[in-house]
């Protein structure tokens, strides 16, 4: 049983694995319906997040008499560890408790954490600093990129923290814990998608096919000291910014993320490594020989009836026909293969402006 914000990766990755997937999320995208063998609204809304008074009631309803070998949850919980807790108690979780999360969610204890392990992470603050034209200010427990702002303008408010800006490369890694040490799945380059509301809102990655071995093996060293720590388990990833002196760890996501995608395998199934991995038990990875990408589209303008598309087998998340969105919403996810990174990137921004034509028309 899969419950997130987005299930539709999840599924995907567990029709991989060979199970049967029962999914609640917030679009029952077609692909996503398609994909599991029943699927459920979850309640609440992308403004408001997910409402954990009725979560419950939606997944006992999404089980009906099957008893689900375990339930796996995406993203849209890193600021609900109560709620986790809770749906511990009722279905076999897979996956980081409430209190794993919560260490690791918390700006302040990754810091002092990060700060006694020797990794290098940018400075943080729950004060204005006096120079916020450097800093960028975020929520604790946000996810996908659309709650960081520039911190010129901005004022304190609770549950929103200061963090000193970084330039370079964006960096993910994707890794397994389990509980006690880390090993990484592969990395990728991310890339952001910026709206005037948003401008470090989640765009898409691309798999790089070569990582230098000594930076790859200290990365490890720092997130299997953060796994022993927090005792995360299962899918993780971290997200790194490489600049001129070197990688600094920005921040932890406890949970299956967006680059599942990009690095799950037929041969070696992600979600069979998770679950396996969050039981205590051994696990295999997969091995790569090329790159890979996945992007997201969103709506430059309000759509009042998305039209009937003919989607191409590389695009998956589909709007369904009909369906009015505003500027901002996601239209779908796109997806393209090559031999490198930089190729990949090319060809995926390709295939993304030919297709927003069939949306959007000549804007021009």
């Amino acid at each position: 049983m899969i419950a997130a914000i987005s299930g539709r990766a999840l599924a995907a990755a567990a029709r991989r694995a060979g199970y049967g997937p029962l999914v609640a999320d917030f679009f029952c995208d077609t692909d996503t319906v398609a994909l599991a063998e029943r699927a459920a609204m979850l309640p609440g809304d992308l403004q408001g997040g997910i409402d954990g008074a009725r979560i419950i009631e939606t997944l006992r309803q999404l089980a009906g008499d099957d008893r689900p070998v375990a339930i796996v949850l995406g993203s849209g919980f890193e600021r609900m560890t109560e709620t986790v807790d809770e749906i511990a108690r009722h279905f076999p979780l897979a996956g980081n408790s409430g209190a794993a999360i919560r260490r690791i969610k918390d700006p302040q204890l990754l810091a002092a954490d990060c700060a006694e392990l020797g990794i290098p992470h940018p400075q943080f603050r729950w004060d204005r600093p006096p120079d916020p034209e450097n800093w960028v200010v975020k929520t604790a427990g946000g996810a996908g990129g659309t709650h960081i702002r520039q911190a010129a303008g901005e004022t304190p408010a609770t549950g929103r923290y200061f963090q000193r800006f970084v330039a370079g490369r964006s960096i993910s890694a994707l890794f397994v814990g389990d509980g006690q040490t880390a090993d990484i799945v592969g990395f990728s380059q991310q890339w952001a998608s910026p709206a005037p509301a948003a401008p470090y809102r989640y765009g898409g990655a691309v798999r790089l096919r070569r990582f230098d071995r000594r930076q790859a093996g200290m990365i490890r060293g720092w997130l299997s000291g953060l796994a022993r720590r927090a005792g995360l388990v299962g899918l993780c990833s971290a997200d790194l910014i490489r600049g001129p002196d070197g990688y600094k760890l920005i921040e932890i996501n406890p949970r299956p993320g967006a680059t599942l995608d990009i690095f799950d395998d037929a041969d070696a199934p992600l979600i069979e490594a998770h679950l396996r991995a969050a039981a205590g038990r051994a696990y295999q990875l997969p091995r790569f020989v090329d790159s890979m990408a996945s992007m997201v589209t969103y709506a430059a303008a309000p759509i009042a009836h998305f039209p009937s598309i003919a989607w191409p087998e590389w695009t998956a998340d589909h709007q369904s026909p009909g369906t009015r969105l505003i500027a901002g919403d996601p239209v779908c996810t796109i997806f393209a293969r090559g031999p490198s990174a930089d190729l990949t990137r090319r060809l995926i921004k390709g295939q993304a402006s030919r297709l927003q034509h069939q949306w959007e028309g000549d804007r021009t």
